[in-house]
């Protein structure tokens, strides 16, 4: 079995202190993706970059405070690669790869394009170059899962409500369109997905920390993992962990069971 945990921290040393690794550890997963550092490597100690010895590989943000991803592992890759632009968005901490052999693994944190305009058009701009370079990993013949905070809801039921959503950032036609390209032209797989494909209420990782969103349960899916057919088919199990609360995301795990 292969464990993969995506998780939005929401702020890496805020989930610690809510016990987010003691989590970790009994979780024992063999990779674990992470988003929303909000700290610089001088702000981690070893117990944040290297938490029960995992191996830990990190993109922090030029801006303190912001963003910022990180991808731990019980193996050691056999290559890493720290961001993917090599410009705007490699300055705000999205990006970190890691192969195993055959398999690349991902933790991405999408923009968000709610709080300005700019900020959505920048979210198209991400949108733009990155599915080339999917494509581009594609075309290696290795098997992807690509993890984390996609910021796009895609289809009606990803989100409570969508009826009101239609004109906001993360449900916007575009963005949904982007992702319908992903998972059918491209031939990548939404894993929770091909799991539950007709969940609903059960299926939200993220809840706005307005209006009592989270104990009315209006969230959204936004958490994803999108892998490439061969792995994603050996997706045996997935969890959407609410028992404890790490972080206005939930953590997302899936069992793999490659070959």
């Amino acid at each position: 079995m292969l464990r993969i945990i995506t998780a939005n921290l929401n702020g890496i040393r805020s989930a610690s202190k809510k016990g987010f690794f003691d989590w970790v550890k009994i979780q024992n997963p063999d990779i674990l993706c992470i988003q929303e550092l909000k700290a610089q490597e001088a702000d981690l100690d070893d117990s944040l970059l290297a938490p029960h010895g995992y191996h830990g590989f990190f993109q922090y943000a030029q801006k303190k405070g912001y963003s910022g991803v990180g991808l731990y592992s019980k193996k050691k890759p056999d290559q890493v690669k720290i961001g993917f632009d090599d410009g705007e968005f490699d300055g705000e901490g999205r990006y970190v790869e890691a192969r195993f052999g055959k398999l690349i693994v991902i933790s991405a944190y999408f923009p968000s394009g709610s709080s300005a305009p700019e900020r959505q058009e920048a979210k198209f701009r991400f949108l733009d170059i990155f599915m080339p370079h999917l494509m581009k990993l594609k075309a290696e013949g290795l098997e992807i899962v690509l993890c984390g905070d996609v910021n796009i809801a895609h289809q009606e039921i990803d989100l409570k409500n969508w009826k009101g959503n239609i004109k906001n950032s993360g449900f916007l036609p575009e963005e949904r369109d982007w992702m319908t390209k992903l998972l059918t032209e491209i031939g990548f797989v939404d894993v929770y997905r091909f799991l539950h494909p007709n969940t609903t209420d059960d299926c939200y990782t993220w809840w706005s920390q307005r209006g009592q969103a989270y104990a009315k349960n209006v969230g959204w899916r936004i958490d994803y993992h999108i892998a490439t057919a061969g792995i994603a088919h050996t997706a045996e199990r997935s969890e959407i962990y609410k028992t404890e609360k790490f972080s206005d995301h939930a953590p997302l795990i899936i069992d793999y069971k490659p070959n």
